[in-house]
């Protein structure tokens, strides 16, 4: 065979490798972003309708969290902020809204104590799915039933209207932020999502 014969299949057999290598690594990838961010993965692929846009959303997560200085609780302000907690919770039997309100300003408190930025909502449940991927479903919960009782609120400062959040939706919204809570306050939780990575 002439050599121009060789060097044409030596370039193919090279493209197919490539081939090969790109698919290996983007499936690699695709695998650990499902891992590290559970339900959160499918959420924003779904979100985004694209699995590339997607994964390439929570990538920049991902680098925009490591120029964070994400830091622990000192255990008194640990002890602080748990006491708050249970006091709040003992409020929800004769205020819910109240103690609703109260659970998602002791949630941003201990964010914004923690180093995470203290942007819109959207911005705080990114950030928080990086390192907490488990727990920040229960966060967009229990926010969309705050947003609904302040919306309920909002109509009712206009007139008389029925309520669309239910004292279980509130129950449940506090539930929500109790997951939240809790993982913020844990001492030994800065790079969750990393340690589950290498287990």
């Amino acid at each position: 065979m002439d050599t121009w014969v060789w060097i044409l299949i030596g370039v193919i057999v090279l493209a197919i490798i490539a081939v090969v290598v790109i698919a290996v690594a983007r499936q690699h990838r695709r695998t650990e972003l499902r891992e590290s961010f559970g339900a959160e993965y499918d959420r924003t692929i779904a979100r985004e309708g694209d699995v590339r846009r997607g994964e390439s959303d929570l990538i920049a997560r991902r680098e925009r969290r490591a120029h964070l200085d994400i830091r622990p609780l000192s255990p008194s302000s640990r002890d602080a902020y748990a006491d708050s907690w249970e006091q709040t919770q003992g409020r929800f039997v004769d205020n819910p809204a109240v103690a609703l309100a109260q659970a998602d300003a002791l949630i941003i408190a201990v964010m914004e104590e923690r180093g995470y930025p203290m942007n819109d909502f959207e911005r705080r449940a990114e950030d928080i799915s990086v390192d907490h991927p488990d727990v920040v479903q229960h966060y967009r919960a229990a926010h969309d039933i705050s947003t609904r009782l302040d919306d309920d609120d909002d109509d009712a400062a206009a007139g008389p209207t029925m309520s669309h959040v239910s004292t279980e939706d509130m129950r449940q919204g506090l539930v929500h932020y109790r997951a939240l809570f809790q993982e913020l306050l844990e001492p030994d939780q800065e790079q969750p999502s990393k340690d589950r990575a290498a287990s």
